[in-house]
């Protein structure tokens, strides 16, 4: 946590802890958090690390864990560009955003290859210092205007049509009891995820009003 901390300090960004409180500003999710997101079906955080897949792709694994304490949980909100997400902005229901893996610096990302265990679709960690490819863009579905951090929403991925999914399968060695992420095509229970733990930049001005970013 004190790692995550001094990043953030040296990165300059304007935060507050989750959860927060009395403020209208901390109900939505903003472009720049960085936050971590539960599989409400299965109780498990959207995970990464630096331990590639030993089929498939090669690339980076993506994983559901249990723990709430692990720093390799924590992801970034982003767009293709700064202009398409700008800092504190509140992110729209059916905008599409980059999840940048904090601690390796890897995009959330899904391709045309197989899973190891449920044969569906492979979720990977790609690119290098939150630079990858079009693969990487997810879209926000959720119910109203703007993502509500309360708010139960799905991720469908931009380029493959599939929903980020966790249906419960789990590794053995080395990441014994971590779960399979990977993506399917339907909208299903198993796809609700939810912001939990993270650091969620302050809107500049309410939602809907004009922004004017200063030097």
């Amino acid at each position: 946590m004190l790692r995550l901390r001094y990043l953030l300090l040296l990165l300059g960004l304007c935060y507050f802890w989750c959860p927060g409180e009395g403020s209208e500003e901390a109900e939505y999710v903003t472009c720049g958090s960085v936050l971590k997101l539960v599989n409400t079906r299965h109780n498990v955080r959207l995970h990464s690390h630096d331990v590639k897949y030993g089929s498939g792709s090669g690339q980076q694994s993506v994983t559901g864990v249990e723990t709430s304490d692990d720093a390799n949980s924590y992801w970034r909100i982003r767009g293709k560009t700064s202009a398409d997400c700008p800092r504190g902005e509140p992110i729209k229901c059916g905008q599409a955003i980059r999840l940048t893996h904090v601690n390796t610096g890897k995009n959330l990302h899904t391709h045309h290859f197989s899973s190891p265990l449920s044969n569906n679709q492979e979720v990977s960690a790609f690119g290098d210092d939150g630079e990858g490819d079009d693969l990487d863009m997810w879209i926000v579905q959720c119910g109203d205007t703007l993502w509500e951090r309360e708010e139960a929403v799905r991720f469908k991925h931009v380029g493959t049509n599939v929903f980020l999914t966790i249906t419960g399968e789990q590794y053995s060695h080395p990441i014994r009891g971590q779960r399979e992420v990977h993506g399917i095509t339907s909208p299903t229970a198993h796809n609700y995820w939810k912001v939990m733990e993270g650091v969620f930049i302050k809107p500049s001005l309410p939602p809907g009003s004009a922004r004017h970013d200063e030097l």
